[in-house]
Parts: C-alpha cells; structure tokens; sequence
C-alpha cells in the first residue's frame, strides 16, 4: 500500500473515533475469514477464475484456497448453505455454475449466445430452498425477466416478468418474496447501450409463488439505473433494503453529480444523500455500521458509508484505487464492517476494530462482487 493512500484510511478511522466510533481491537476479533470472489489477472484478455480467498488477519496474509477457470466474465456469487458457490456470467450471460467446496465444478447450466434469454449476472436462492432465481432479458421483446430455476439441476420451471428492463440483482425479503432492481438500460447482445432517453429503471417487490408485481417504486430520474442491493438492520430491528445506483445521463457534469444511493425503509423509496462524493456510479455496497451501507466508487477509487444518523452525507472511509468489490465483515460488533477490494489488495475497515491491509497473493484484477463465506 502507498503510504499517502494508507494515512488517508487511518486519518478516516481517527474522525470516526472523534465522532465517538472509537477504533480498538478486540481478543474477541476473528482470526481468518474466507471470502468467495471473482477475479482475472491483470491484464484484460487474462482469463477468469472465481474461488475461495483466505484472509489471515494474524499473519497478515492472503492466500487463494481454491480457483476455477470460468468459461467468460463473472458477475453475481451466492453462497449455498452446505459451503457450495453459485456463480454466473455476464454480458454475455451464457452460463451458472456450482462450485463444490472442494473446488470441483458440481454442476453448470450453458446456454447459446443466440438464445433468446440470457443472464443478467445475479441469482437468488429461494427462502423454501428448492428454487433459484435468474434475472434475464427477452432480447425479442427487451422485457426483463425472472427465470424459476430448480435450485440443483438449474432447469427452468417458470418465468415471470421482472416489472421492467434489464433486471440486475434480486433479493429475498424477510417474508420470502423477491425484491429486484430492474437497471432499465437497453443493450445489445455485444452490450452496447442504446436509447438512453427511453430508459426504465425500477424497484419491484414480486410474489415468490406467483411472480404476481405486489409494488414498484422508482427514483424520480429516469437516467439513474438502479443496480446493486444489499440488506441492512439496525440494533432497533429496523431493516432497510440499499439500493446502489449509477448515473446515466448525457452530461458528464450531470452524472459526477449524481445521487449514488436510495434507500427502501418500510414502504418509501429515498434518496438521502445528494453528496457528489460518488461522482454518479456504485459499483458495489455492503451492510454496515448500526444499520448503513458502504458503496464502492471504483471511478474515483472511494468506499463511501452511509449512516441514518447523518442521511445527508456520504464519508469516505477508504481511499485506494479501484476500490470495487465489498462484502460485510462482522467483526468484534455484527454488522459493522466491509471488506474492500482494491488494485493492491484488500482492506478491512471497522468502526470498532484496527483497518488492516491484505495484499494480493498474486496479481490480479477483482470483479466488483464478493462475498463473506465464513469467519473464525
């Protein structure tokens, strides 16, 4: 790490102990966590792996426990509960694949570029655990879609729509049914986006039986493609659904303005932060601190926390390049830390615990997902 960049994080974590966060480690502190990701080497035409890393926050090591080659570019990583990893590709997304916790290839789903449904990068798993669920897109009607998949052999069961264009990432709520950002941009099947002006860009919550639209919320600007979700709950038991968006809009100045978060708290779809800190694009968010989020701002290398105390600001929390992937690291304290991915490597940012820095074991550029599998 450069040390400017690393006197910037903990210039950050001293605000917060200030602010009355104060920074302390803990005997109580996990030793190692292992963390699902996606990744290629460092070069664009390098190929694609997705495995399990290994964070060894004694030793101050990362290390890669198992990788598989992947056919094209990941997006989305679902854990399942006996240890398994559900993966799928994007643009073009052709594949889902299961990946055993031995690293063994269990199971994988390939379809042809030229079908008329593909993937859109992200699955959700059923609450009854029977079934999985794919956003899609018709491309001989442009309508996004809900595929209903048998959760072990990926055969298609159903298929709903999604309640607009291009469906991204989906939830499932507390009561089991599926809450899906719909990005509303047109693409191609070489992913050029088209017809900006026309965009549709929703928030709906689906019946998991029927597929039936029980609600649908937008943010009041066509030209913010809402993208990215994440759960997070507050000590008072209050949950809130975090919406990462990125700006589409003609003007450039338009866009490095742009809002980079909405919230759903209950029924009301907000947007309480109008900080240009994002310059107009998340590329991840993750739970955090007493009932936050932190968003990844990759373009201007920033991970941002966002606190219902203080809605109105977005603070920076970690300066390094290319910070993109984020995951919730538990910590001393549940729910108040993430985990950064960056061009270096990655960093462990808690309120209440000491940031720590992992470089990579080898070079290599993340996708801008990961996941926490397990602490201890």
């Amino acid at each position: 790490m450069q040390r400017r960049e690393f006197l910037k994080l903990t210039a950050v974590c001293g605000m917060l102990a200030h602010a009355g966060r104060g920074i302390a480690g803990s005997a109580e502190d996990p030793q190692r966590a292992l963390i699902a990701a996606a990744w290629r080497g460092p070069n664009p035409t390098d190929t694609y792996h997705a495995g399990v890393l290994v964070a060894d926050w004694a030793r101050k090591k990362l290390e890669i426990a198992y990788s598989v080659p992947l056919p094209t570019r990941p997006h989305g990583l679902t854990p399942e509960a006996d240890g398994s990893l559900l993966v799928v590709g994007v643009r073009p997304g052709t594949w889902l694949m299961r990946i055993a916790p031995d690293g063994q290839v269990a199971s994988q789903l390939t379809m042809e570029n030229e079908a008329s449904v593909l993937l859109n990068g992200h699955v959700a798993i059923g609450q009854g655990g029977d079934v999985v669920y794919t956003t899609e897109t018709d491309f001989s009607s442009g309508h996004g879609k809900i595929g209903v998949r048998d959760r072990v052999t990926f055969k298609k069961l159903d298929e709903w729509e999604s309640g607009g264009k291009e469906p991204h990432q989906l939830l499932i709520d507390d009561r089991g049914r599926l809450v899906v950002a719909n990005g509303g941009i047109a693409r191609t099947r070489t992913d050029q986006k088209y017809d900006l002006a026309r965009m549709d860009s929703s928030l709906t919550r689906l019946d998991e039986r029927s597929g039936k639209i029980l609600q649908q919320w937008t943010a009041g600007d066509s030209r913010l493609s809402l993208r990215h979700l994440a759960w997070s709950e507050a000590p008072d038991g209050t949950r809130r659904l975090g919406i990462a968006m990125q700006a589409e809009h003609d003007s450039a100045e338009q866009r490095r303005m742009a809002p980079i978060l909405a919230v759903l708290e209950g029924d009301e779809l907000r947007i309480p932060s109008r900080s240009g800190e994002g310059v107009g694009y998340a590329g991840d968010l993750a739970a955090a601190y007493n009932g936050g989020f932190v968003l990844s701002s990759n373009q201007v290398g920033r991970a941002l926390l966002w606190h219902p105390g203080a809605p109105e600001k977005l603070v920076p929390v970690v300066e390094l390049p290319e910070s993109y992937a984020m995951a919730e690291w538990h910590g001393p304290k549940p729910g108040g830390g993430v985990l950064v991915s960056t061009a270096l490597g990655m960093v462990r940012w808690h309120p209440t615990a000491k940031p720590i820095f992992l470089a990579w074991p080898k070079p290599m550029a993340l996708d801008n997902h990961w996941t926490l599998m397990q602490e201890s």
